[in-house]
């Protein structure tokens, strides 16, 4: 087993960074979340920040629990015990908060005929990933919930971090519960898939609205139309 932790991170890797490059070379116009707000806003203004919120503070609660060595909060005077609780507690809300957020999503477009239409192959695949991997983390953290909880800053997190230091250490996986093990493959196999579907456009940060001038928008009096009755679609707003 020690070759597919040491072998897969790096083939996700090269799926992540490889595919990442290759849709911004050919398919620079497809970047995009494609927005089905037109067709229905309703559920989509509830749906779409419980889920962007729930999301982040998953992602935010994996770089923590992966990449901060338990040696930095064990100096902040955090306990082991104090960092499971706070882990369990804050992590299963944001995971709950995330499934909301995609159930809320889904419904959505199961129940709105335009939405449905607009739904590919690739997007019921990117939900069933998203929400397995989501759903799975949370199976993991809740079924060994008890006591001090599966201590995975000894095992998972240094394991990760091995892989970034190209010193991958497979061995640190073979004693992980099989839940956090299959947790593990399901989130890499979501995150080789980000390219090549619309979660893409968590890597594109609207950067260039911050410095773009303004949108200037000029209206024509009467007098400067003269007489003649405005074009269909160019009637003056007011």
């Amino acid at each position: 087993m020690d070759i597919l932790w040491n072998t897969l991170p790096y083939v996700v890797i090269v799926l992540f960074v490889g595919g990442t490059v290759w849709r911004h070379r050919y398919d620079k116009f497809g970047w995009t979340t494609r927005s089905s707000q037109l067709y229905e806003s309703r559920l989509l203004r509830i749906a779409s920040p419980v889920f962007h919120y729930g999301i982040l503070f998953v992602l935010a609660g994996h770089l923590v629990g992966l990449f901060v060595p338990d040696s930095w909060t064990d100096g902040l005077g955090i306990s082991e015990n104090a960092y499971h609780l706070l882990s369990l507690y804050t992590g299963t809300a944001a995971g709950v908060l995330t499934v909301a957020g995609i159930v809320l999503l889904v419904y959505r477009r199961r129940t709105t005929p335009s939405v449905l239409r607009a739904t590919t192959v690739n997007d019921k695949a990117m939900y069933v990933l998203l929400l397995g991997a989501i759903v799975l983390g949370m199976w993991a953290k809740l079924s060994h919930a008890g006591g001090h909880g599966y201590d995975y800053r000894a095992t998972i997190s240094p394991w990760v971090r091995s892989v970034f230091t190209l010193r991958p250490k497979g061995e640190l996986m073979a004693g992980v519960p099989l839940a956090y093990q299959i947790h593990v493959v399901v989130g890499l196999a979501l995150i080789a898939a980000v390219p090549f579907t619309r979660l893409v456009h968590m890597l594109a940060a609207p950067v260039q609205y911050l410095f773009r001038p303004y949108v200037v928008y000029r209206g024509r009096s009467p007098r400067q139309l003269g007489n003649r009755p405005p074009r269909r679609g160019w009637e003056s707003v007011r």
